[in-house]
């Protein structure tokens, strides 16, 4: 599995992570403070528009609330490699 990481503004959290979703072959999502894991989203392999739904409603919400409250923060997003 290949592993990515993301340094993004608290501001675009969300916009972020709805884009790394929506390009597929995601398994977990991870945001990151400080080196400490402080959200985990698994997600459905092979089906970024199933996780899309998923994430919809309540972890978007949360995103966006922990957003508001965050400057910077770092999104490791663990792929399927095909």
């Amino acid at each position: 599995m290949a592993q990515e990481k993301f340094t993004v503004a608290g501001k675009e959290l969300v916009e972020k992570v709805k884009q790394v979703v929506h390009e597929g072959n995601v398994r977990r999502v991870r945001l990151l403070r400080n080196d400490r894991i402080l959200l985990e989203i698994p997600l459905t392999i092979g089906a970024p528009v199933a996780a899309i739904g998923i994430m919809a409603t309540p972890v978007l919400a949360a995103l966006a609330a922990f957003a508001a409250l965050v400057t910077e923060c770092t999104i490791e997003v663990e792929r399927i490699e095909q």
